[in-house]
């Protein structure tokens, strides 16, 4: 028997695409929730959206880098210049992130992840990096900034923001950034890759939606 098709779309065979990668999604998020994994969020060759009300970060560094991604068939390798923004600690209220996938049979899908309610319930990270090319609509206070040491280096010789066993990040002949303390609002950013050596996602929901529906 013949799968039932409503507009053009076999919901069985849609059923079997999706389900495994939404059930090990959601294994996921519940862990991350919980704090129990290191965080990683990167779409093979492809970017993806990130709002967030308000980002309180300790230990701010921002250098240029470039990441490289892996788009169609071929495997052909692309790279991507990114402005890459670091946080020894980060506390995020209102956080969204969604990323639009193409299911063949089916058309473009949307896949959000949302956390961090309210200031009472938000998100925290340790380590945490998000490789950008695009910033819109954001307000940022920092706080003893410092601009074109190499890379994020203090006066010390450490590097802000840069976990123990990750200085390899960085790119010391490139033009970079870093305070002791920076505080965004209203953040509106394109990103290639979010890590994080610790993401607690509290109130973490998941959506899938037909269509380009992202965070904005």
């Amino acid at each position: 028997m013949q799968s039932p098709v409503r507009g053009g779309t076999r919901w069985k065979r849609f059923a079997v695409v999706m389900v495994p990668s939404v059930a090990a999604t959601a294994a996921i998020g519940v862990a991350l929730s919980q704090g129990a994994l290191a965080a990683s969020f990167s779409v093979s060759g492809q970017d993806f959206k990130v709002k967030a009300e308000r980002l309180d970060g300790t230990g701010f560094t921002q250098y240029a880098a470039v990441d490289y991604g892996v788009e169609g068939k071929d495997g052909k390798k692309t790279a991507h210049p990114v402005a890459v923004n670091g946080f020894k600690t980060a506390t995020i209220t209102n956080l969204c992130q969604s990323v639009v996938a193409p299911i063949p049979g089916f058309g473009d899908v949307t896949m959000t992840l949302s956390a961090g309610k309210d200031a009472k319930h938000p998100v925290t990270a340790e380590n945490l990096y998000i490789d950008l090319d695009q910033l819109d609509s954001t307000d940022a206070t920092f706080h003893n900034i410092n601009i074109g040491q190499a890379a994020g280096t203090t006066s010390d010789g450490t590097h802000a923001g840069i976990a123990p066993g990750d200085k390899d990040k960085v790119d010391g002949g490139s033009f970079a950034q870093d305070a002791d303390s920076a505080t965004l609002t209203g953040v509106q950013q394109r990103a290639w890759a979010t890590t994080a050596g610790t993401f607690n996602l509290s109130g973490l929901h998941m959506d899938l939606a037909a269509g380009d529906k992202g965070c904005y």
